[in-house]
């Protein structure tokens, strides 16, 4: 069943005629609205990160009864296409087509977001903060369209590997990733590191489909390899499998964990908060249920937002993620003043310079320019402790 959420649609009629002649350079804008598309999975594999446009869908709801954007309210089209490539196209296709949307925002899926990408540039449409964080969303030469939004997953793995050679230097590593660019981005960026160690100290990788109904002999088969390091690159469910099937087993590694499945209630929870205890993760947002973010006026204005537009809901990490990129969306959109014309949406989120967004990390700020299309380039490494994700060392920068 296709979920769609439209917000709100104001009539444009009776505009004088040279409202019609810039209209023309402006699709999906009106005097009063600006239509965006979303393309995310409400059902499918990947249906736990739905609740990132549930909770954009909130918070234009939200920017909407305050004025919206210069006046304009925000339309907001986010579709289903269930984690899958094929629907993916469909569905944007429809979002461009016959929606005739300004942009398209916070879309989901590294498979399903390179599905539409060639597409999307065509088209000279914004395919504006990518809701994955594959390195390829950072090519403004060859896609001035498109630009991702959170770490690089490259980079994560980058500072994973770093970790792994000052604090295990005689370890073995086992790598579970995802069979497509967003799994592969953490075995280069591991690679990056290790050089030509990479082949000694990685004894064995496993890759799995996102149609595998679970991970449970690929955990086997690395076990069985000898590793007493495993990095997971996997989204919520398959990360969460990962975890009790390597509890059962009685397997003990040095267990690093993308940050795409590091929220607690949609992963560490389920899977059994013990079992992945001691596990380390990249964390850049703060999380609403950690002790220490309990009195942060950031989170505190979100829970609010969240009350009133999300009534029932029962928020977890992925909620704040999505509101931290409508946060930047927000930013773009009154940047461009009236000027809401694609290529100047794509001016200004490429012209972002110490953004600070009240859900990410003191000290993490969203930077971009015309050749750097990586708002976030900062982490900071965090151990899971049974309860809560407790942080340690530095801020880290990422080489992207």
């Amino acid at each position: 069943m296709l979920h769609r959420r439209k917000l709100l649609a104001v009539a444009a009629g009776g505009l004088a005629a040279p409202w019609v002649a810039r209209a023309a350079a402006m699709p999906g804008v009106t005097k009063t609205s600006i239509k965006i598309g979303q393309t995310i999975p409400y059902s499918g594999p990947a249906s736990a990160y739905g609740v990132m446009g549930r909770a954009q869908s909130a918070f234009f709801k939200m920017l909407n009864a305050t004025g919206g954007i210069g006046g304009r309210t925000i339309e907001f089209l986010s579709v289903d296409d269930g984690y899958s490539p094929p629907r993916t196209v469909e569905e944007t296709r429809r979002l461009i087509e016959s929606e005739d949307v300004a942009c398209l925002f916070g879309s989901l899926g590294t498979a399903c977001q390179t599905a539409v990408r060639q597409y999307l540039n065509a088209r000279k449409v914004p395919q504006l903060f990518v809701n994955t964080g594959a390195d390829k969303w950072a090519d403004p030469e060859h896609f001035p369209w498109t630009m991702g939004f959170f770490p690089s997953y490259r980079t994560e793995a980058q500072v994973f590997a770093k970790h792994m050679q000052r604090n295990a230097t005689s370890a073995k590593l086992a790598i579970l990733y995802q069979n497509d660019d967003f799994g592969r981005d953490y075995v280069a960026g591991v690679r990056d590191v290790l050089g030509p160690q990479y082949d000694k100290t990685v004894i064995r990788t496993a890759s799995y489909e996102v149609t595998d109904p679970t991970v449970d002999s690929q955990i086997v088969d690395l076990q069985a390899s000898g590793a007493d390091m495993l990095l997971t690159a996997a989204t919520a469910k398959p990360a969460a499998q990962a975890i009790r099937k390597i509890a059962e087993i009685g397997w003990h590694p040095l267990h690093y964990l993308s940050y795409v499945s590091t929220a607690p209630a949609v992963v560490l929870i389920p899977a059994g908060a013990e079992n992945a205890r001691g596990i380390i993760g990249a964390v850049f947002l703060k999380v609403a249920a950690d002790p220490q973010w309990a009195d942060d006026a950031g989170l505190a204005t979100w829970r609010a937002l969240a009350e009133k537009w999300l009534p029932g809901e029962n928020l977890n990490d992925l909620h704040t993620s999505g509101y931290a990129m409508a946060l930047a969306l927000k930013q773009v959109l009154e940047q461009c003043g009236d000027d809401l014309s694609r290529e100047n949406i794509m001016r200004q989120a490429g012209n972002l310079h110490d953004l600070e967004i009240p859900v990410l990390l003191p000290g993490i700020k969203v930077n971009t320019s015309p050749a750097n299309f990586h708002p976030i380039r900062q982490m900071q490494l965090a151990r899971w402790t049974g309860t809560s994700w407790e942080r340690f060392g530095d801020v880290l920068e990422g080489t992207a």
